[in-house]
């Protein structure tokens, strides 16, 4: 049997994350019982909700146990199948971990799906084409209502999910407006992403700065926002927004090291009768079909062109992701494993 490499999550985090947190393993993968089918990984996704599963704290998701492999979906290619569904050869998406192999249940709903890769490379169905864009497809299609004409934004802009926004509100006739930080990420929001305009939240240094940024990009104020980074970006989006806007909020990313985000205007929910809601993508299931289609259609016909970051190797995971969770990446986080 092959030999299998992962991480295991040794250790919680006091503070930051550090490489320290993380062990590396390697052990035989297990013979096949009946029903079950081998994966080899090709590539691991890095996401930041993973940040947030290495507290043990009360959140919508269990904590991430210590000494088990790490959480994190995976795209690859079945090697040896006991299961009548999968084959040798088969591309597949799974939540195979931070690992080389996964052993999977192939009855077992929503485990495992295959993709084809004729028009889409493996490789988006971890970014756009998978749970971040499908991420992206609920918080706007479902939360923020868009309307044709209407001024959305979106924080991460440069970001797989905030990249599938923006070509999903464009094709809804809105105007997209990213903030991102850096002015290369921003040049890469409006030159390749098609976004109307985009702010530069390294240039600010509180809210009140931003805030006026946003002024200039949004001249008729904001109806919709999708939130990834919380703190002092949504301090200045919420001082825009229109009467009845719509957040949605998917990550805060700046608070995943334990601190408290206090929100500096709460009144503003009131003054401006918004709707803020909070969404977890894998409690909705039901969604996904139609709104892969779509993802799948605008990758496929060069709408949405994905940016990818790509470490080598298993071992280059845990650094890799440390430098997401302070933006070091651009696009979508990946590691190649083979």
């Amino acid at each position: 049997m092959p030999l299998n490499q992962s991480f295991l999550l040794d250790n919680r985090p006091q503070g930051q994350a550090t490489v320290d947190n993380f062990r590396l393993v390697s052990c035989e993968t297990p013979a096949l019982e009946e029903g079950q089918v081998l994966v080899r990984h090709h590539y691991l996704s890095l996401d930041p909700y993973m940040r947030g599963r290495m507290n043990d704290s009360k959140s919508y998701a269990a904590p991430q146990p210590l000494g088990e492999v790490m959480i994190g979906g995976t795209a690859g290619e079945v090697v040896e199948s006991r299961h009548p569904k999968f084959k040798p050869g088969d591309q597949v998406v799974g939540m195979g971990g931070w690992q080389l192999y996964s052993v999977v249940d192939g009855h077992a709903p929503g485990m495992l799906r295959r993709v084809d890769t004729t028009h889409v490379p493996l490789s988006h169905y971890l970014g756009a084409v998978g749970m971040p864009g499908v991420t992206a497809w609920y918080g706007l299609v479902k939360v923020i209502e868009p309307q044709a004409g209407e001024t959305v934004t979106v924080s991460a802009a440069s970001g797989a999910v905030g990249s599938a926004y923006g070509a999903l509100a464009k094709a809804r006739g809105c105007r997209v407006v990213g903030i991102a930080g850096g002015q290369e990420k921003c040049d890469y929001v409006v030159n390749s992403l098609g976004f109307d305009a985009c702010v530069d939240y390294k240039q600010h240094s509180d809210y009140l700065s931003l805030s006026k940024a946003l002024r200039q990009a949004c001249p008729n104020g904001i109806d919709g926002h999708f939130e990834n980074v919380g703190g002092m970006v949504l301090d200045a989006v919420m001082l825009r927004t229109n009467a009845f806007a719509r957040i949605a909020v998917c990550g805060m990313i700046a608070g995943y090291d334990g601190a408290p985000l206090p929100m500096t205007h709460p009144a503003l929910i009131l003054v401006n009768r918004l709707k803020i809601q909070g969404f977890i993508v894998s409690e909705h299931m039901e969604v996904w079909p139609e709104a892969l289609k779509e993802l799948g259609h605008l990758v496929g016909s060069g709408q949405l062109r994905p940016r990818e970051s790509v470490a080598q190797g298993l071992a280059a995971a845990p650094q890799a992701f440390l430098g997401l969770l302070k933006g070091k990446n651009f696009g979508k986080q990946l590691v190649q494993l083979v």
